[in-house]
């Protein structure tokens, strides 16, 4: 309970994952470009290379001053979170820009067995939530996606991993995606959301891009690997309350 009433507190009048502009859900990989603003949690992170800044990887806006992201994404630069865009290369009405005040990274994060690849992003000051501008809920903790679920990313359709697709790589805190050498996530996606609707047709950030084959974008049976939010709801909540 105590958790719905801070979602509901700090969504305020936008409710979580129900964007103004319906998304049309078809995937993206292929050419066909998002309904404009009809993900209004997605966000750029990007960094400061000599003055300019340059888009590294998505996020999720999940309230009005945290955004989800890869901890791979995380490293020793300055960064600023862009909020609004549909298009990163041209000014846009609606479109912000914020610095962050705090990156917390997941302590147990490990680069090298790409393990609990999750951080979180505090933006220098609140957001105001606009048709182009919300925040995605989160999934229920602990929450299983069913193998084949319909979810929306660059990634496609859930999958479950088998033997001979990621194996071992993939664990209980990871959730699949794509893997029919077609559908996939690529270079910039990391640390985007999965996107999957609930039964009431509210859309849940489920995932996090965190990796996929060093052989191609949409290598065959190497779906993209995703940290499951559902697995880190808890730690969510506690980094938000203690910063």
């Amino acid at each position: 309970m105590k958790l719905l009433v801070l979602a509901l507190f700090v969504v305020g009048a936008y409710g979580c994952g129900q964007p103004a502009f319906p998304p049309v859900l078809s995937r993206v990989v292929g050419g066909v470009d998002a309904n404009p603003h009809s993900w209004p949690w997605q966000i750029s992170l990007q960094y400061n290379n000599a003055g300019e800044w340059r888009h590294t990887c998505g996020g999720t806006l999940i309230s009005d001053q945290w955004v989800l992201t890869a901890a791979h994404c995380i490293g020793n630069r300055e960064y600023r979170v862009a909020l609004g865009k549909q298009n990163l290369i041209e000014t846009e009405n609606g479109s912000v820009f914020k610095g962050t005040s705090a990156i917390i990274v997941h302590e147990n994060w490990s680069s090298f067995l790409i393990r609990n690849d999750i951080a979180l992003i505090k933006l220098d000051s609140p957001v105001t939530f606009s048709d182009t501008i919300m925040a995605s809920c989160l999934p229920e903790a602990g929450y299983i996606l069913p193998n084949e679920a319909p979810a929306m990313s660059p990634a496609g359709d859930v999958s479950t991993p088998e033997p001979d697709w990621w194996g071992f790589q993939v664990k209980e805190t990871m959730v699949c995606a794509g893997g029919d050498g077609v559908v996939s996530g690529c270079n910039g996606d990391s640390g985007g959301p999965l996107n999957c609707q609930n039964k009431d047709g509210i859309w849940e950030v489920h995932g996090i891009v965190s990796f996929g084959s060093g052989l191609s974008c949409n290598y065959p049976k190497k779906p993209t690997v995703f940290t499951q939010v559902s697995s880190y709801v808890d730690w969510i909540s506690a980094k938000m309350a203690a910063n």
